[in-house]
């Protein structure tokens, strides 16, 4: 690649990465797609790994990440077993793609599709029908803003492709599941997601990241929704990764006129975990949901940033983020909520609640409203706080011990969020793994 930028030490090892696989892609690449990836790794030559100077990272370094270098991830997928992925998907029923170290697994995939609907591989759709994705592949999550967007980008080889016709509903939900195996040396694998979803469709998508734990890795994903006029899209994103690993994660989010989406993030795992949504309602009559509950101990930290951003008048928003900290672990909450100035009858509400389980766990919450229409109704709530000491006494005093009692209540607290989540079996997979991890928070 010749190189048009200034690189850095932190940079010039994914650089020489980025030129090493690119000698390895074929002639007959789309120019789009080449210009697109080139696009990518530039920005990220150009700005590097962000620093706490920055104030959209103010809280939050990744000295981990940009500290050392994590090489490429290779082939991991022939020390697993059918029965190994079954236990981290769990038995939702309906259509999974898995991928390994970002690149599609057909040996581990499976299921059954309504008619039309189109999932698979992004790197197979790039190879023999690239026309298809490439309206929506890198228009909504811009190769040039963000620095870990930008090297995703720059890296873009395989993920997972979504396409649900126009008036199509899918009854049983979608699964997408990357696992990420890093056994010798610490690695980084890039996931793309784009999901396309018709006028008038109807879907259920699950986006899951795990992997086995005590290995150290780096997933850095990028997830594109667009949500076609009247579709409705409910997705859910797991991520139970390694408590060694690091998770940074964003998604972008576009919705046309009277569109629905609802995201539902649930994070259990990582040493460091960053994820951002994006959601640009772009068409009267739409009606967005964010939902987020993380459970953090050790000394681990985990950010949310989420921006709705209301382009349009006559829309509605709903978003709430709880989190559940011990130990000396630490949290970042940062919703932005934006009208626009056309974008009058808005009506949107932010709530964000952290229950601190120990003296030393931390957050830092930052709700923001830029508001610049005068017909609208905005409200936001922040809360911090810990247990209840008089509702553990009374529990006590109607025979609960105090293990009981506190992880009644503190199931109670994240029933606000789990309660909202309409795909039963994944409702009570979250629940059993957030009891089976109480014990030792609250120890």
């Amino acid at each position: 690649m010749t190189r048009l930028v200034q690189s850095s030490p932190q940079t010039d090892a994914y650089l020489a990465d980025f030129d090493r696989l690119a000698t390895g892609r074929t002639a007959t690449e789309p120019t789009w797609l080449r210009n697109l990836r080139r696009t990518g790794i530039e920005h990220f030559a150009d700005v590097g790994f962000p620093t706490t100077r920055d104030e959209e990272w103010k809280f939050t370094s990744v000295a981990p990440i940009a500290a050392r270098h994590f090489a490429p991830a290779h082939d991991g997928q022939s020390g697993l077993t059918t029965d190994r992925v079954e236990n981290w998907a769990g038995a939702l029923g309906g259509y999974r793609l898995v991928l390994v170290n970002g690149a599609y697994a057909p040996q581990l995939s499976g299921g059954g599709l309504p008619a039309g609907v189109h999932v698979s591989g992004l790197r197979s759709v790039l190879a023999t029908n690239p026309r298809v994705v490439e309206p929506y592949l890198g228009r909504f999550a811009p190769p040039d803003r963000q620095a870990f967007a930008a090297l995703n980008t720059g890296f873009l080889q395989d993920g997972a492709f979504v396409w649900i016709p126009p008036g199509t509903i899918i009854e049983q939900p979608i699964s997408l599941l990357f696992v990420s195996v890093s056994p010798e040396t610490a690695s980084v694998s890039h996931p793309r997601v784009l999901i396309v979803a018709g006028d008038n469709s109807q879907a259920r998508i699950v986006e899951g990241y795990v992997g086995p734990p005590g290995q150290e890795y780096f997933t850095n994903a990028v997830t594109e929704v667009v949500v076609g006029c009247g579709a409705v899209v409910d997705h859910y994103k797991l991520q139970r990764e390694s408590q060694r690993a690091c998770h940074i994660a964003s998604m972008y989010v576009h919705g046309t006129r009277d569109s629905t989406f609802s995201s539902h993030s649930i994070a259990f795992g990582g040493a460091l975990v960053r994820n951002d949504v994006i959601a640009v309602l772009d068409g009267e009559g739409g009606d967005y949901t964010l939902n987020g509950l993380y459970l953090v101990d050790g000394r681990r930290l985990i950010d949310n940033h989420t921006t709705i951003d209301h382009a349009t008048p006559h829309c509605g928003s709903h978003e709430m983020y709880k989190g559940i900290l011990s130990g000396h672990a630490r949290a970042v909450f940062n919703g932005k909520i934006i009208v626009r100035p056309d974008a009058q009858k808005t009506d949107a509400k932010q709530t964000n609640k952290a229950l601190l389980l120990s003296d030393d766990a931390q957050i830092n919450t930052k709700p923001q409203l830029e508001i610049f229409a005068n017909d609208v109704k905005c409200t936001h709530g922040a809360a911090v706080g810990q247990l209840d000491e008089d509702a553990i006494f009374y529990l006590r005093a109607r025979g609960l011990d105090l293990q009981q009692a506190r992880d009644m209540l503190i199931h109670a607290f994240a029933g606000d969020v789990l309660n909202r989540i309409r795909i039963e079996p994944l409702r009570k997979a979250f629940e059993e793994h957030l009891l089976a991890e109480l014990p030792a928070a609250v120890a």
